[in-house]
This record gives structure tokens, C-alpha cells and sequence, in this order.
């Protein structure tokens, strides 16, 4: 990459694990952090005289809530107080890999943070008090209580009558060189009075779907930058795009997604970078090779690779933006 004049960056954690890590407990045990924290250590040296930018975890509650709510990721569990354990343990593995690999050689000439991941949650109908509270509930869940522990280094995990679990570490304050922040889309949430099954994202008629079970919704990645700034550090967007096998609204998306993006950079927010998710149609975990997110499109019996059309509406921003880029290394 670096031949080819392209800033590589490091993530040193995107949801698979070692199966020996896994059988050991992975994150579900506190005991094995310092694994983490080591193998960690070992790729610092390996690339840290040529990389500068480190992702220490990426989408942690994507991670939680996949493995441990949905039962849609490894280790397929469905248990709230373990969802809540292995958070906790998560960010603490954060913090710890971000104060180690500053303390190592090149520590100080290289940026390290986290990649947070944000989906809205909005309640389906705005004056049903169950949809609002249990759409506040997930918003402070998966987005404001993180936020809060990179920020104050105290959090809380609470679903009502399940868990309540609060996150104290007086070393995450200042453990981010910038953010990395995840934006797709928004869930709109309906609430049940059922304790096995509290809610229910509903999709509506009015709504341009993804291939995904969710919508575009360009303004929320207006409101999602808004929110990360609270953290006060530079952001980078590490992922945005579409699954889109027809090529129908891949333009569109990313039209109004940069248009909602550019908002909030006149409006002062420090964005420093942009990253569209992906390159090329690529493996989409539980979906496997069935999301086609690539600007490239794949043909995975030949190796084939031909950009799509909707795909141009970047290429053409990036040529009209060409001569203003200026690249922060």
C-alpha cells in the first residue's frame, strides 16, 4: 500500500477471533485481556515504523450485541449480564492497548483510537411512550453510555430488570488520538410489552431500503458526527456505504450521505478523513457474499473486478475535489 501511495491503517480487532483465544473465553473473561493487549504489543512493532494510524477495537457494541443479543455472531449467545461483561472488558482492553503501545518506541509519533459504530434509534411512533422510551434506552445503550465512558471513564449498562452494571476506569480519560466513526443507517423501534422480546425494529413504507434491514437516512450521519464530537477529538469516518446488488441507489447514497457530511464540516466539526465501505464486494460476516457494498463489483468464480456505474458519482467527487484534499499524515 505504501508503494502504491496509500496510508494503510491498522485495526487491530474487527470482530473474528482466534479459535484458541475463543475457547479460552475471548472477552466474556477479564483474565484474558492482557492477551489481547500482547498481541497488540507484537504488531506495534512489527509496522509501527511505517504505520500511523492504529484502530485498537472496531465496533465493540456491534461485537456485543451480534455475539451476545442477537446471537447473529460468534459465540451466538443470548445473554444481556454476559453482553454487559464483555463491554466492559472491551473497553477496558482499549484503554490498556492504547497506554502500552504509547509507552512503546514510536508511541508518540503514531495516532491511535477506537472505532465506534452508530445507528439512531427512533421510535416508530413518536407519541407511543414504549416506543420512545425503549428507542432512548438503545440510544443510551449502544451510542451516549460508550461516549460517556471514552469521555469520563464511567459508564452504565442498564436494561431494566436484567442488568445494571456500571464501567469505572479513572485511565480511559484521554486514551483517543481521534475516533473512528461507523454510519450507515437508523432502526426505527417498536415497543413490546413482552419481557423475552421488548422490541421490534419496524420498517416503513416511505423509507428507501438498502439491501440491509435499514433504510438510507443521509441526515443521521449529520447527527452521528455531531454526537461523536462531544468527545473532542479529530474523527475519521471509517465506514460508510450501501449494499446495493441492483446499483439503484448507490449513487444517491453517496450523494447525500458526503452532502450531509460536508454540513457538518462547515459547521466545524473535525472530520480528517473518510473512508467508503468497500473497495470491492467482500465477506458481510452472518450475510455472508450475498451484500454487495463494493464499488467494485466481484465475480468471486473469476476474480473479476468491474466498477459499477453508481459508483461514479464518488469518482467525481474526488476528481473535482482533487486539487482542496490535503491529506494530514
Amino acid at each position: 500500500m505504501i508503494k502504491n501511495d496509500i496510508i494503510p491503517v491498522i485495526t487491530l480487532h474487527h470482530f473474528s477471533n482466534p479459535i484458541w483465544f475463543e475457547e479460552k473465553g475471548a472477552f466474556e473473561k477479564s483474565e484474558n485481556i492482557m492477551d489481547f493487549v500482547d498481541f497488540s504489543e507484537f504488531a506495534f512493532k512489527k509496522f509501527s515504523d511505517s504505520v500511523l494510524f492504529w484502530c485498537t477495537i472496531n465496533e465493540p457494541m456491534v461485537y456485543v450485541s451480534e455475539g451476545y443479543f442477537n446471537a447473529e455472531f460468534p459465540p451466538g449467545k443470548r445473554n444481556p449480564v454476559l453482553a454487559s461483561k464483555v463491554l466492559k472488558n472491551m473497553l477496558n482492553a482499549h484503554v490498556l492497548v492504547y497506554r502500552s503501545l504509547k509507552s512503546m518506541p514510536n508511541g508518540n509519533n503514531v495516532k491511535i483510537g477506537m472505532v465506534k459504530n452508530i445507528f439512531q434509534f427512533d421510535p416508530f411512533n413518536r407519541i407511543n411512550l414504549l416506543d420512545l422510551y425503549m428507542s432512548s434506552l438503545l440510544n443510551d445503550i449502544f451510542t451516549n453510555e460508550p461516549i460517556k465512558f471514552l469521555k469520563e471513564g464511567k459508564s452504565t449498562f442498564f436494561m431494566p430488570g436484567l442488568v445494571n452494571d456500571k464501567i469505572d476506569n479513572k485511565n480511559a480519560k484521554g486514551t483517543l488520538d481521534f475516533i473512528g466513526l461507523n454510519y450507515y443507517s437508523r432502526f426505527h423501534v417498536k415497543g413490546k410489552l413482552n419481557p423475552n422480546e421488548p422490541f421490534v425494529f419496524q420498517t416503513r413504507k416511505k423509507d428507501i431500503q438498502t439491501d440491509m434491514n435499514y433504510p438510507i437516512y443521509p441526515e443521521g450521519i449529520y447527527k452521528a458526527l455531531k454526537t461523536i464530537s462531544k468527545l473532542n477529538v479529530p474523527i475519521y469516518i471509517t465506514e460508510n456505504g450501501v449494499a446495493d446488488s441492483s446499483d439503484q441507489i448507490r449513487s444517491k447514497f453517496i450523494d447525500e450521505y458526503l452532502y450531509a457530511t460536508n454540513k457538518a464540516l462547515l459547521e466545524g466539526v473535525e472530520v480528517k478523513g473518510y473512508f467508503y465501505w468497500t473497495l470491492m464486494d467482500n465477506f458481510e460476516w452472518a450475510k455472508g457474499y450475498s451484500m454487495k457494498f463494493g464499488l467494485y463489483k466481484v465475480d468471486f468464480k473469476n476474480q473479476e473486478r468491474k466498477l459499477r456505474q453508481g459508483s461514479m458519482s464518488l469518482v467525481e467527487i474526488i476528481k473535482r475535489s482533487k486539487n482542496k484534499i490535503r491529506i494530514e499524515k
